[in-house]
């Protein structure tokens, strides 16, 4: 077995391991030969899709008797069915009121069509963001696709950031520090944070008191028409090769659009004095991720792409890996929360 079929087991086994035995069997169909049914979706003759089924999520009374977390969903637009999830470490407790915690307003994977902030398998995830770095997290609930095409997963995501700066919720007036926010999102959540990121910094003053200060894009979900070289290399992929990205790519993207639509490719739509703004606000941009992601070149070409037009970039690239690996193995969420919390850290010691 090649290192490449061992990355594909090890990752199938974790996803499996938090699924009943027959929505498992589903979600790892062949990719190659029915992408739909990997995602445990099929494709109707309209255009539109049929979910065979609902991915496991875990209730919030689930963390009830947790040691070091507090949990809770509240809604944000009940006439759009989108809310947020928000993890409180108990540590803000005992700290208030001398200190409150950087917020980090987070929005989750799933290429915009599939997964829930109460996905379990993010679990761990979660939890980790707000126990290690520490944080206040609140991980967003929006609209999927194709129900609901882009932009409407960016709009509920800034919508979200308006309520948050309205919000008179207990938690995130007592225990977070508002004006110490970051925006992350994990593939496509990391596209989220990208284009969220832009246009909230052209209404930073219709946001306060909520004041963000960088961005941190893991493993962030970009295409484009023309493969790439780290795409190629993932042809033969059996868990998420480019025959699926594109597939997410066509239920998500607005009716009519191809893989170089400037939410996809934004690479190609760079308009003169774009950044402007996120460089004036003294901004930083974390991008991190692993060079056998098939996204990877997509992600290497936008860091590039931002240290041309003059913004900070901080990357943090590393051999090996693959798409989700922060999700699936512990150890690699530890240091993922190392290097997001050695970024936040910058903040301090270069304000």
């Amino acid at each position: 077995m090649n290192a490449g079929s061992k990355a594909d087991t090890k990752r199938q086994s974790k996803f499996s391991s938090l699924m009943a035995d027959p929505i498992a069997a589903i979600s790892f169909a062949d990719p190659h030969a029915d992408p739909y049914g990997h995602m445990g979706l099929v494709r109707n003759p309209d255009g539109s899709v049929t979910r065979q089924f609902e991915h496991p999520k875990t209730p919030v009374s689930s963390y009830d008797g947790s040691p070091i977390l507090l949990v809770k969903d509240v809604p944000i637009n009940q006439s759009k069915n989108t809310g947020a999830r928000i993890f409180l470490p108990k540590e803000a407790l005992e700290s208030f009121p001398g200190r409150k915690l950087p917020l980090l307003i987070y929005f989750h994977s799933g290429g915009f069509v599939i997964l829930s902030v109460a996905t379990t398998g993010f679990d761990d995830f979660h939890r980790a963001l707000a126990t290690e770095v520490p944080f206040v997290v609140v991980s967003i609930e929006h609209r999927l696709a194709p129900e609901h095409r882009l932009p409407a997963a960016y709009e509920d995501c800034l919508e979200a950031l308006h309520w948050i700066k309205n919000s008179q919720d207990e938690w995130l007036e007592k225990y977070a520090d508002l004006s110490n926010s970051f925006l992350m999102g994990s593939s496509s959540g990391g596209n989220i944070a990208y284009h969220v990121g832009l246009s909230a910094s052209s209404c930073v003053d219709d946001l306060k008191p909520l004041n963000i200060k960088g961005l941190i894009l893991h493993q962030a979900f970009f295409g484009g028409n023309k493969r790439t070289e780290s795409e190629l290399r993932a042809l033969n992929d059996t868990f998420i090769p480019p025959c699926v990205t594109d597939v997410l790519w066509e239920l998500s993207l607005p009716v009519g659009a191809d893989r170089d639509h400037e939410f996809s490719n934004p690479v190609l739509s760079i308009k003169p004095g774009q950044f402007d703004q996120i460089k004036a606000l003294g901004w930083k941009i974390l991008m991190a991720g692993y060079e056998n992601d098939a996204l990877f070149d997509r992600q290497f070409e936008i860091a590039k792409m931002l240290e041309g037009e003059g913004v900070p970039v901080v990357t943090n690239f590393v051999e090996g890996g693959y798409h989700g690996i922060d999700m699936f193995e512990s150890t690699k969420t530890k240091v993922l929360c190392e290097v997001v919390k050695e970024f936040i850290i910058s903040f301090v010691t270069t304000a």
